[in-house]
């Protein structure tokens, strides 16, 4: 029988952590998608879930700073692929891009009225999601699992963005 060291034992848990955060990542947002009407099943109108976390990200930041990079911060992902999520939602007439007031080489994505309309239904459905998925856990375990996947996120030295503060629509 072999002798497995702490050190490879610790380091099969982070690759089964990884795998599962992956697949599950994936998982979710695919059933969210379903759920919110804005995936494969294009019978209800509705949002992606990246859609709708970036409407959620908008709706976070102070008004006149929802530009494409801190949009991109808060959803910790590139600038690229914010740009294409505006860009979906721009022909959707949910969001409009207008100048920067504060820096002529930037752009502010602002949520039209139909975005507000549409966040709102989704948001509702998301919510309907979430206590679905969440129905085994107590809030001491939700707790835990928030604490540990933001102690995950500090692994470069940079936190999360905050998703804590009291969402508006501007």
């Amino acid at each position: 029988m072999s002798h497995i060291t702490e050190t490879q034992k610790k380091l099969f848990l982070m690759q089964q952590v990884y795998a599962t955060l992956f697949s599950l990542s994936n998982k979710l947002q695919a059933k969210g998608d379903e759920h919110l009407g804005g995936g494969r099943s294009r019978h209800l109108e509705g949002l992606t879930t990246r859609q709708l976390m970036m409407m959620i990200s908008i709706m976070h930041l102070p008004e006149g700073e929802a530009s494409l990079n801190n949009i991109a911060r808060m959803l910790g992902t590139s600038k690229q692929n914010v740009k294409q999520l505006v860009s979906i939602l721009e022909k959707h007439g949910y969001v409009v891009v207008l100048p920067s007031r504060l820096d002529r080489r930037s752009s502010n994505v602002r949520i039209t009225e139909a975005g507000k309309q549409i966040t709102l239904k989704c948001g509702t459905m998301g919510n309907a999601f979430l206590e679905k998925i969440s129905e085994s856990f107590t809030e001491e375990e939700l707790e835990t699992l928030w604490s540990l996947l933001r102690k995950l996120y500090r692994f470069d030295g940079e936190e999360q963005a905050d998703f804590e503060e009291e969402a508006t629509f501007r």
